[in-house]
């Protein structure tokens, strides 16, 4: 007694056949009418459209049942029910496709994944499906819809990753196979609204105020050149930053926490939040969010601000070539400022209280004489004592300025800035 033993598949060979169709054969065996069949390794299975249809290539022969028993005797065709048999050496099962009930699945989603539950009989009769829906894909700034397919052999828990936001899920049975047959497409749309989706994600980011008008150089150190921070760096102070949670539309809650060094100075439950970095240190930001099921925490955000630092140089050069044509300081982590600048006669010519400014070398829109001038500068650092202050006048007498800097953070300078034209 001969008997087979069949797998039905997980990838598929498909070929559409006709009656007469050489291409549909299990060794002597042919298929007559709409069919196609499925190969794995030496196991063929034949599917028809509408009738089942065999015919021998090799004239009347003995058909014979999977377990042995005869089916017909001595003839070259048969319409047999579904099922497996043999002729000769050649091994095959048929199967009606046309009685595939209909497809049913559930979606069920939770903080770790997505499960689709398929029932019915329609596992034991279909072979492959595919799979479509959109899943939330960040882009550097947004959140966005990534279209997503999946194809695989059909059982009864097919598990995706978590799901973001609401989607429509698309699931066909039998793609190929039922085109190859001429039939239409066997699909199902499940809709997820947004009250379906448990799992939560967040992508922080941050935007820097920065000093200075748009294209103006910067005279100020460790200032960032862009308004995006990069983690890690160091800043010069007062830093105020924009934190933003960017998290998916299933977020309910938000907790923000600030630390310098290990202490929490700043706990907020915003979905966006601003801070001014003032004192120099080493600062961690976290955020979480969550809803009644889930949460998902961030990567933390470390932001190091520096010590204060102010220097002035001796010469300027304003004639227009774009390089030094400015009397700047050069500053970093300053929280208060103020420059006078007198020319030899001790009369006032230029002030400005914005470190990131200067003096162009001009007197009332005119251009100043080359020569030297006096200036006095008073400025306190973010690291300056709490109660430490500045007159904010100055008078013109080199005898009396104090140009003590034994406290940190308090400047108190003077001295000549040589102004030279020269050529552009």
């Amino acid at each position: 007694m001969k008997k087979l033993v069949f797998i039905l598949m997980a990838f598929l060979t498909l070929l559409l056949g006709r009656a007469g169709d050489s291409s549909l054969y299990a060794m002597d065996i042919e298929c007559v009418g709409a069919a196609t069949q499925i190969v794995k390794g030496s196991d063929t299975t034949f599917v028809f459209r509408d009738e089942i249809h065999l015919k021998s290539n090799i004239g009347d022969v003995d058909w014979y049942r999977a377990d042995g028993t005869l089916y017909a005797s001595n003839t070259d065709e048969i319409y047999p029910d579904e099922g497996c048999y043999y002729v000769n050496d050649s091994h095959f099962c048929v199967q009606l496709y046309a009685g595939i009930p209909d497809l049913d699945f559930t979606v069920e989603t939770s903080c770790e994944n997505t499960i689709l539950r398929v029932t019915g009989d329609i596992l034991s009769r279909a072979h492959t499906y595919s799979l479509s829906y959109n899943a939330l894909a960040w882009n550097t700034e947004a959140w966005v819809d990534s279209a997503v397919t999946m194809t695989g052999d059909l059982k009864a828990t097919i598990l995706l990753p978590p799901l973001y936001g609401p989607t429509p899920i698309t699931l066909c049975y039998d793609p190929d196979l039922r085109s190859a047959l001429g039939l239409d497409s066997a699909c199902v749309v499940v809709d997820l609204a947004l009250e379906d989706i448990k799992a939560v994600k967040m992508e922080l980011t941050s935007l820097a105020t920065t000093r200075g008008t748009e294209g103006e150089k910067s005279n100020e150190k460790n200032r960032p050149s862009s308004q995006t921070l990069i983690a890690g760096s160091e800043y010069s102070g007062p830093l105020e930053v924009a934190f933003y949670s960017n998290a998916t539309p299933g977020a309910m809650f938000y907790k923000w926490s600030i630390y310098k060094s290990t202490e929490k100075i700043v706990t907020r439950n915003d979905p966006d939040i601003r801070y001014t970095f003032s004192d120099p240190g080493s600062y961690r930001v976290v955020c979480s969010v969550n809803n009644a099921e889930c949460t998902s925490d961030s990567s933390e955000v470390v932001i190091n601000i520096s010590e204060s630092y102010l220097a002035v140089p001796n010469v300027f050069t304003p004639n227009g070539d774009g390089k030094n044509d400015e009397f700047r300081v050069a500053y970093r982590s300053l929280k208060e400022f103020h420059c006078w600048v007198y020319n030899r006669w001790g009369k006032l010519v230029f002030e400005w209280a914005d470190p990131a400014k200067g003096w162009d070398g001009t007197i009332n829109g005119r251009p100043a004489p080359e020569g030297a001038y006096f200036y006095v500068v008073r400025a306190l650092g973010t690291d300056a004592p709490a109660n430490a202050s500045y007159s904010a006048k100055a008078v013109y007498n080199k005898k009396k300025l104090n140009a003590d800097e034994s406290v940190i953070g308090i400047y108190q300078l003077s001295g000549d800035i040589n102004l030279i034209r020269g050529r552009k």
